[in-house]
């Protein structure tokens, strides 16, 4: 009951309890909609140097390892570890990490950064399902019997999402997302409960914290009645789709479907413009390694095929491709770095970047969520290629900031990666890439942000006033004077060493 096989999860164990507790994670983490790769000899020469660089400088500033690594200045080190091992593709500084003060100083110069944060996820309280718990459960029983916790969701529910999200994150609205599926006691969250919660956050903020998707499944019968009363009862910010169907339990039923379906799907994108809520969010990529034995009918419906007509037909309509598209890895990161750099292309991300210019739209989007974070982690110099291509096809205004937390903990990291990214100078000269310029500048505020703001009507002048003297900014700076620091905690699935 779930996207990777048995066998698979079997040759995985839990996040939480096998990875080291970096800034940065140093390994690919699933979710269970992928395969995660083996952690790369790269990989385990950055976890050894962070845990170097930690030893060494942690008593400059008065910390145990452990209270470095959650600091700051941990996180520097963590992308000087970076570096020094993938080539300088991260903006940081020495001093940084070494001198007390500094990177708290350039932390709180961004602290006020407005950051959307466009696919977010937690579990309902009565989730019982524990496919999010086997590998904990396996790893107890046949390697690791000093596993905990392997029987609680609460790592994943609403409490802990809140103290992720908005107070170990420099995180200032989020958009509540879910995902279908054939089997409804599977659903993490109904289109009820994502309202419910998003109604909920904003009322006790005093500000709009939340957004909320309303989800759709053009494959179940009876569903354009529920999106009529989805959109006449819970006012959803946006619609969220999978056209793979259910990516849980997906070999139920052949739910998967196409986008430019004129009779089956166009009807709803008739309601979505009527309604005036015309953001329409739709899952794509993130296959798992063997997808083409083991659905060999469905796993087109994954890549951006059906995209150009669509965006091409609705151009009332705004399309956000999640994940921008891209496929797992199936290959070594070095192998696929290096068939970039050959063809300059990357699986099913390029093919989103060039549908503009082919179907003559400009009503297409790429979402950074899971993509950025696992490029980010396994070779620098993908995140750097993958953020160049859809910048340069799809327009910097046409990128939109995701991270498919809470499933990875905290989202600050990927933060702070996208903040210090750049795509290297021969990279840019051969692609003809422009640069990502500062954390702050034009380019990445968009990102951030901008970009959302515009797609949601978020007006950023008067949020950023609001969401800065809410309840939420006041909890998270007493959270900060006394002490507070992120776990550097992930959820979620990693390869067995």
């Amino acid at each position: 009951m779930r996207f990777i096989s048995d066998t698979d999860l079997n040759n995985t164990v839990p996040a939480d309890t096998a990875t080291s507790p970096t800034p940065i994670p140093t390994q690919i983490i699933s979710n269970g909609e992928f395969n995660p790769l083996s952690q790369s000899p790269a990989q385990r020469r950055v976890e050894a140097r962070i845990h170097a660089l930690a030893e060494d400088l942690g008593p400059r500033h008065g910390l145990n390892r452990r209270n470095f690594l959650a600091s700051s200045a941990g996180m520097a080190a963590a992308f000087l570890a970076m570096n020094e091992v993938f080539g300088p593709v991260f903006g940081v500084s020495h001093a940084e990490a070494a001198t007390p003060g500094v990177a708290d100083e350039r932390a709180l110069a961004l602290a006020n950064q407005f950051i959307i944060d466009c696919q977010t996820h937690f579990v309902r309280d009565d989730y019982q399902q524990d496919f999010l718990l086997g590998t904990a459960k396996f790893a107890k029983q046949h390697w690791n019997p000093e596993v905990t916790g392997e029987y609680s969701l609460t790592r994943f529910k609403f409490e802990n999402y809140l103290k992720e999200m908005f107070l170990d994150s420099d995180t200032k609205v989020v958009l509540l997302s879910g995902t279908p599926t054939d089997a409804e006691d599977l659903l993490f969250l109904t289109n009820d409960q994502i309202a419910s919660a998003r109604d909920i956050v904003n009322r006790i903020a005093g500000s709009r914290r939340m957004l909320s998707h309303g989800i759709i499944t053009p494959a179940s019968p009876g569903w354009l009645d529920e999106m009529d009363r989805v959109i006449a009862t819970l006012k959803p910010d946006s619609f969220k789709g999978y056209t793979i169907g259910d990516p849980i339990y997906q070999t139920k039923m052949k739910s998967y479907w196409r986008m430019d379906d004129e009779k089956n799907v166009y009807p709803f994108y008739e309601k979505m413009v009527k309604s005036g809520i015309t953001t329409l969010c739709i899952h794509k990529g993130l296959m798992p390694a063997d997808y083409l034995e083991s659905w060999p009918d469905m796993w087109q419906y994954a890549t951006v095929w059906d995209v150009g007509k669509a965006a091409k037909d609705w151009p009332q309509i705004n399309f956000v491709i999640y994940h921008s598209g891209m496929r797992p890895f199936l290959e070594l990161p070095d192998i696929q770095l290096a068939q970039f750099e050959k063809s300059g292309r990357i699986d099913w991300v390029t093919d989103l970047a060039e549908i503009p210019e082919k179907f003559g739209v400009n009503n297409v989007y790429g979402e950074l969520g899971t993509c950025f974070a696992n490029t980010c982690v396994t070779h620098p110099k993908l995140a750097a290629a993958m953020m160049g291509t859809l910048i340069k096809g799809l327009g910097a205004d046409k990128v939109i900031w995701g991270t498919d937390s809470v499933w990875w903990g905290s989202p600050q990291w990927q933060i702070e990666g996208l903040r210090r990214l750049e795509i290297p100078a021969d990279m840019q000269k051969q692609h003809g890439y422009a640069p990502l310029g500062t954390a702050d500048g034009p380019v990445k505020s968009a990102i951030f942000a901008g970009n959302a703001a515009r797609l949601y009507g978020i007006d950023p002048q008067s949020t950023m006033r609001a969401v800065t003297q809410d309840e939420f900014a006041g909890v998270r700076a007493e959270y900060l004077a006394q002490g507070g620091l992120r776990s550097n905690t992930r959820y979620g699935y990693v390869a067995r060493a």
